[in-house]
C-alpha cells in the first residue's frame, strides 16, 4: 500500500471580524480560526490546524489573511476552496487556495505585512459602512497627519504603541511604509511592517488623530516613540475601522499577486 504524504496547502482568506473575538482560536466564544479548522477538517475528512500570518484582534477584518495547512487528503485547489466556503459562515470565505512547497510557512516566510486603517471623518455618523470604518465628526488635516506619520519609519523602538498585553519579545518593528491621505469624507492610513506588536497600528491611529484635529504638533509622533512611554501616547483606535489588507511573501512561493513580491 502506497504511504500517504501530507501536503502543504496555503489558502486566502477574508473576513468580517465584527462578530469574532479575533482570530485565536478560544474555547469561550467564535473566532476566524476555529471556524475556519472546524469547515477544513469536514473537507479533509480529518482534523485540521491552520497557521497565519497575522494573528487580528476582536473586531480586525482582513482581506487576504494567509495561512497554511498540511492534509494527505486527496482534493484540489478548487476543491479547498469551494468546499471550505460551503461549510463557513458569511463573514468569512476562502479567496483561493495553491499547494506550496513543504518549506511554506505562513507566519515565518511573510517578509512584511500591510494594514489599512480607513476614518469616515464628517459630521455624521456611519449606517451603511459602520462595521467598516472608524467615525471622527471634526475635521482631520491628513497632509499633517501624513507628515507626522514619517517619523515612524524605519527599524525603531514602538514600545510607545505597544500594548501592555503584548507577548513579542522585543518592541522593535521595521516600519516600511506609511502613507496617509484623504479620499473624499474618508481618511486612509496604509502602513507596511516587517512585523507588528499587539495593538499597533490602532494606537498609532490613535496618536495622529490628536494631531490631525490640530490638538498636538506634527513632531509629537516623534516625541512620542523617543519617549517610549505608552501611558502618554494616544489612546487605541476603534477595531472597526481596521482592515489586514495582505502579508508579502517571496514571489518564488507561487502566491497570486496580492501576497507576492518579487
Amino acid at each position: 500500500m502506497a504511504q500517504e504524504i501530507d501536503l502543504r496547502i496555503a489558502l486566502g482568506i477574508e473576513y468580517d471580524g465584527t462578530d469574532f473575538f479575533g482570530w485565536q482560536r478560544l474555547s469561550h466564544g467564535p473566532t476566524v480560526q476555529g471556524a475556519l479548522e472546524e469547515a477544513l477538517s469536514f473537507v479533509a475528512d480529518h482534523p485540521v490546524t491552520v497557521t497565519c500570518a497575522g494573528r487580528t484582534d476582536a473586531g480586525v477584518h482582513a482581506r487576504c489573511q494567509v495561512v497554511h495547512f498540511d492534509s494527505a487528503a486527496a482534493r484540489n485547489e478548487r476543491s479547498w476552496m469551494l468546499g471550505t466556503n460551503s461549510r463557513l459562515p458569511t463573514a468569512v470565505g476562502v479567496r483561493w487556495a495553491v499547494r506550496v512547497a513543504d518549506d511554506f510557512h505562513a507566519r515565518y516566510g511573510a517578509l512584511g505585512r500591510r494594514y489599512r486603517y480607513t476614518i469616515l471623518n464628517r459630521p455624521a455618523r456611519p449606517a451603511l459602512d459602520a462595521r467598516y470604518v472608524a467615525w471622527e465628526r471634526q475635521p482631520l488635516d491628513a497632509d499633517a497627519m501624513h507628515r507626522a506619520s514619517q517619523a515612524l519609519l524605519g527599524e525603531r523602538d514602538f514600545s510607545a504603541f505597544r500594548t501592555i498585553a503584548c507577548q513579542a519579545r522585543t518592541p522593535f518593528r521595521n516600519v516600511r511604509s506609511v502613507q496617509v491621505r484623504r479620499s473624499g469624507d474618508q481618511v486612509l492610513i496604509d502602513i507596511e511592517a516587517n512585523a507588528f506588536l499587539h495593538h499597533m497600528v490602532r494606537n498609532i491611529v490613535g496618536s495622529l488623530l490628536p494631531i490631525g484635529r490640530g490638538e498636538q504638533a506634527e513632531d509629537w509622533m516623534a516625541e512620542l516613540l523617543a519617549g517610549r512611554d505608552r501611558s502618554v501616547a494616544g489612546p487605541t483606535a476603534a477595531a472597526a475601522g481596521l482592515c489586514f489588507i495582505a502579508p508579502v511573501f517571496p514571489s518564488g512561493f507561487g502566491l497570486p499577486a496580492e501576497a507576492s513580491r518579487p
